[in-house]
Formats: C-alpha cells, sequence, structure tokens
C-alpha cells in the first residue's frame, strides 16, 4: 500500500495513459518513415502531376526541403524517445508527477503533452 504522501495516477490512469502513449509512439513512428521517405526521395516520386504553382516551389525549394525534412525527422525522433521515456515513467508509476513540483501534472495536459514532465505551473516559472 502507498504511504499517504505518495503522489501518483492510478494504475488504471497509468494503464489509459500507457495505451495513449503506444498509439502516438506509432503514429510518430509512421510519420518519421513519411518523412524520411521524402527525405531520401530523388524525385522519382514527385510533383509532375500536381499543379504547376507548386511544381515550380517544389523545384525552388529542394534543397531547403531536404534540411527541413532532417529537421523534421530530428524533431520526430526526439519526440519518439521523449514518448518512450513517459512509458518507462508508467512502468516506475511516477508518470504524471512533475519533476519541479512534485505535484500531479493535469490530466488534459498529459492527455495533450503525453511526454510532459513538467506542470503549467512550473512550465511558467521557467
Amino acid at each position: 500500500m502507498a504511504s499517504n504522501n505518495t503522489v501518483r495516477y492510478s494504475d488504471k490512469d497509468l494503464s489509459e495513459f500507457k495505451t495513449l502513449i503506444h498509439e502516438k509512439i506509432e503514429k510518430a513512428q509512421h510519420d518519421l518513415e513519411l518523412i524520411k521517405s521524402a527525405y531520401m526521395n530523388d524525385g522519382n516520386n514527385g510533383t509532375d502531376d500536381t499543379s504547376p504553382t507548386f511544381k515550380a516551389f517544389d523545384e525552388g525549394s529542394a534543397v531547403m526541403s531536404k534540411e527541413s525534412n532532417s529537421q523534421l525527422a530530428i524533431r520526430q525522433e526526439k519526440f519518439i524517445r521523449d514518448l518512450k521515456n513517459a512509458l518507462i515513467r508508467i512502468e516506475n508509476k511516477s508518470y504524471g508527477v512533475c519533476r519541479v513540483t512534485g505535484k500531479l501534472i493535469n490530466k488534459k495536459r498529459l492527455e495533450l503533452v503525453p511526454h510532459a514532465t513538467l506542470s503549467i505551473e512550473a512550465k511558467n516559472l521557467q
């Protein structure tokens, strides 16, 4: 039995968050694959069938889009890593506890940002 001063989400809540995070990881990995395939793409899956405006834009921004795709991929990989870390916190039952205030992070916030480690209160202090 947990002592009274231990603040944490119930196992039922943790289980719901775990499901949510697994879904987010799956989607994020799918998105990462799309980003990577767009990045690796050498034009064989080009914009020939799209409007001329977009084609011109596309040709003019090929280098820029390669850079932004690699930035997107890096951000996506970090997102996936953060989500996986959240799963670890679920396993050790520290998930959803603000690392600054030690209070529970609002459930709505966790539903929107499941890898959050700071409450809004702590985030505003930064």
